[in-house]
């Protein structure tokens, strides 16, 4: 049961592949530097906030992750900041709001981002029952998927230099509140989800303005050098910093991965693959 981004934008994601940045339209922009994809048996659980591993990111890297949407009013805006910069990123979705905005998560989707998962409605898990919780995390992925579509077999006519045509699903599930239990983070990576936390956090559910939250960030990026960095893209002040933001990395020489689930043929392609 997997959540799918859209066919299109499939075309790029090579292991360690260039991303965006050379496929831009707009002139000195951040754009895409690279795409990592990222697999469940070398990366089941990442995020040093919360686990003691993160991605194998280089100095003066970031992945960019937004959590709780899709949210009209704000997602929107954050769609626009970073399509004009040519910057793909990662959005951790909650299955209601998903349900009652379907054509934002196409949006999303087309527009070449990673979607993962964030439960259906955003409770707690470790604080439910372990039935309540799978639920809440089962309804989350079928309410993207029934939006998207699981991915089907590849076509029996697809041709040899169409690779990447086709829909790749996507393993990608944060716990709210970055709350897990040892018994549900088993069961997500052996059913072939990476549970991410986060290196840096914007802090933005905390009240604050939006140039409040962009020092704020700045410094901890500052510290951290590098990261997968969490936003909400329900957050106002988010969605108005974020331009900024984007034009702060450019010009501070720091580059932006974008991360996607391992397909099959990034497998074979990895060395000792077969």
């Amino acid at each position: 049961m997997w959540v799918v981004a859209a066919a299109a934008a499939l075309v790029l994601f090579a292991l360690g592949g260039s991303g965006w940045a050379a496929d831009c339209p707009y002139k000195n922009t951040l754009g895409t530097e690279r795409t990592l994809s990222v697999s469940v048996a070398d990366n089941p659980r990442i995020g040093l906030k919360e686990f003691p591993n993160t991605l194998p990111l280089q100095d003066k890297e970031v992945v960019l992750t937004f959590d709780d949407g899709p949210f009209p009013p704000t997602t929107r805006r954050i769609l626009t900041a970073l399509a004009d910069q040519c910057v793909r990123a990662t959005f951790f979705l909650i299955g209601q709001n998903a349900a009652h905005n379907p054509d934002l998560v196409r949006k999303i989707a087309s527009d070449g981002h990673t979607i993962g998962t964030h439960t259906w409605s955003h409770r707690i898990l470790a604080r439910i029952s372990e039935t309540a919780a799978n639920d809440e995390i089962d309804r989350g992925v079928a309410a993207v998927e029934t939006i998207l579509g699981p991915p089907g077999p590849p076509s029996a006519d697809r041709k040899a230099d169409q690779k990447g045509s086709e829909p790749t699903p996507v393993r990608f599930f944060r716990f709210p509140g970055f709350v897990s239990t040892p018994k549900l983070l088993q069961s997500l990576n052996d059913r072939g989800f990476v549970v991410f936390g986060a290196d840096l956090w914007a802090s933005d559910w905390n009240r604050m303005s939006a140039g409040q939250e962009l020092h704020q960030v700045i410094d901890r990026l500052k510290a951290a050098r590098k990261g997968i960095i969490l936003f909400h893209d329900i957050k106002a002040q988010t969605a108005a910093m974020l331009p900024s933001f984007l034009h702060y990395l450019k010009d501070n020489g720091y580059r932006v991965v974008h991360v996607v689930p391992q397909t099959a043929a990034d497998a074979l392609e990895k060395p000792g693959g077969k």
